[in-house]
């Protein structure tokens, strides 16, 4: 009788536990579907902007794109030899480079060493200054483009690749301040603990200790602050104008068309060549992307 209970028992567990393991893959098969989807979703846009860019204006403009892909297959590279021949783009694209890699760099460097002294040194005021500059992110940044053009006009950086730098670093030196403090303030105590008793100064601490273990974080920084310069259209004509000597990428976009409407068949090319850059560095960084923007939002 004992071992017919047993018996029994035995075989309801093991039909809990298939039920559970049916439960489990059944929920995971419906979480994959339903991000697949979601990418297809996302993606059919970019597919069809890309589709465009490789058709002649007449057929974008009498043809949906999806039919591309039905015989006879009449591709061109004419959209993207244009845009790079007289769109003035490869200018453009040095001048973003000009323009992002400093407008990148500069907030990186300058909020690691004011994250540093937020975590782990003590000043008269440092509480009352770290959430001034984290009130600093609710603020609009289109409030601030008049009284900063007139500074710049005062001091004649408007037009120029310093003045926009001193834009872009200004504008995100909030985030990147709140992401790296964040970071550094989930750092071990013992690890600085044990360096100070050995005599390290601050100086030491920050390059040999905290920088190489701060990668991700950096990574993630770098891949947000680059994204934002390379893309930005208002801040370049506010404080550079529409100059081709100093126009950006999103900037010589802009004038592809002209004030007729002309020139519209070019902005599909013209987007994937601004995007080429953008996506590669994204890319690169992408393992470091996840754990750095995590840095910080929970504790091990």
């Amino acid at each position: 009788m004992k071992k017919l209970r047993d018996h029994k028992i035995e075989n309801i567990l093991i039909k809990n536990k298939i039920s559970q393991k049916i439960i489990y893959l059944t929920a995971r098969i419906i979480l994959h579907l339903f991000i697949i989807s979601f990418c297809i979703i996302w993606v059919i846009p970019t597919l069809g902007l890309l589709v465009s860019s490789l058709r002649t204006k007449e057929m974008i403009r009498t043809t949906g794109w999806w039919t591309a892909f039905s015989p006879p297959f009449r591709f061109t590279l004419s959209n993207y030899l244009k845009v790079i021949q007289t769109g003035n783009m490869g200018i453009s694209f040095i001048n973003s480079l000009i323009i992002a890699i400093p407008s990148t760099v500069m907030p990186i460097l300058i909020a690691s060493y004011a994250a540093y002294a937020f975590t782990w040194m003590d000043f008269k005021g440092k509480r009352a200054i770290f959430l001034i500059i984290i009130g600093l992110l609710v603020v609009p940044l289109q409030i601030t483009l008049i009284p900063v053009l007139k500074l710049f006009n005062f001091f004649k950086l408007t037009g120029t690749f310093a003045g926009i730098w001193i834009a872009h670093c200004a504008y995100g030196l909030p985030f990147a301040v709140y992401l790296l403090h964040n970071f550094f303030k989930q750092l071990p105590n013992e690890i600085f603990d044990s360096a100070f008793m050995d005599g390290a100064t601050h100086f030491q601490i920050f390059f040999y200790l905290v920088l190489p273990v701060s990668l991700p974080a950096f990574a993630s920084l770098c891949i947000f602050q680059f994204m934002w310069v390379w893309n930005d259209l208002l801040i370049a004509l506010i404080y550079l104008g529409g100059s081709p000597e100093v126009a950006p990428v999103t900037v010589t976009i802009s004038n592809l068309v002209n004030s007729y409407g002309g020139g519209w068949e070019y902005l599909t090319s013209a987007a994937f060549i601004s995007m080429i850059l953008p996506l590669m560095i994204f890319f690169t960084l992408q393992k470091y992307f996840v754990k750095g923007i995590l840095s910080g939002s929970v504790k091990e």
